[in-house]
């Protein structure tokens, strides 16, 4: 497969940078807001944002099953800061009600790095993207608290875990959209690729 076809979830957050990351990376990338719009995907990115309000978003579009179905899938997905708290098994600090599709078997923290005044950017240093450092900004940010045995720790910061991947699931802390510097898009790409 030469040119994956790769959706964004398009319910809330930065949707238009995954895009844009996405095609930059030789993805052919559209939003997906209904049910439908999952079928011929090849993957799918689960953008940052507010976790909370994507979770409440997606059960009253009815995507909650249909994306947890997809994550069951084994086709490539990737979540970023609300993402990863989406794609998480298990949740610390979320509402009382709130939904995640699960898929790779960590428990994470809500807004561990602090609130929206402490947001900041960093380098960190990730497993399987070459070319040094990949400069991460941290927006009311999660950090994993703790992986299962079948999770591969890709990097972390300040003695957090930031990104994680088990089989076809890859999330990120961080949002690598936000920068300009798409080879985290780029190793996501290739994820989708070999997955096909």
């Amino acid at each position: 497969m030469s040119t994956p076809t790769i959706g964004v979830l398009a319910l809330q957050g930065d949707v238009r940078e995954h895009l844009t990351a996405l095609a930059t990376a030789d993805a052919l990338a559209r939003p997906v807001r209904r049910p439908e719009e999952l079928e011929d995907l090849d993957g799918l990115v689960i953008p940052g944002g507010e976790s909370t309000t994507m979770s409440k978003l997606a059960v009253a579009f009815g995507m909650l099953e249909p994306l947890r179905e997809f994550v069951g899938s084994g086709k490539p997905v990737y979540g970023t800061c609300a993402g990863m708290i989406m794609l998480a098994d298990k949740l610390l600090d979320g509402r009382a009600d709130q939904e995640t599709l699960g898929g790779i078997d960590m428990i994470v923290r809500r807004n561990a790095f602090g609130r929206q005044n402490e947001s900041f950017e960093a380098a960190v240093e990730m497993a399987g993207v070459g070319g040094g450092a990949v400069q991460g900004v941290f927006i009311r940010a999660p950090w994993v608290e703790s992986t299962g045995a079948a999770v591969e720790v890709l990097a972390s910061y300040d003695g957090h875990t930031v990104a994680v991947r088990q089989g076809n699931v890859l999330a990120t802390s961080f949002h690598p959209e936000l920068t300009g510097d798409h080879r985290v898009h780029a190793y996501f790409v290739d994820m989708v690729r070999a997955g096909a």
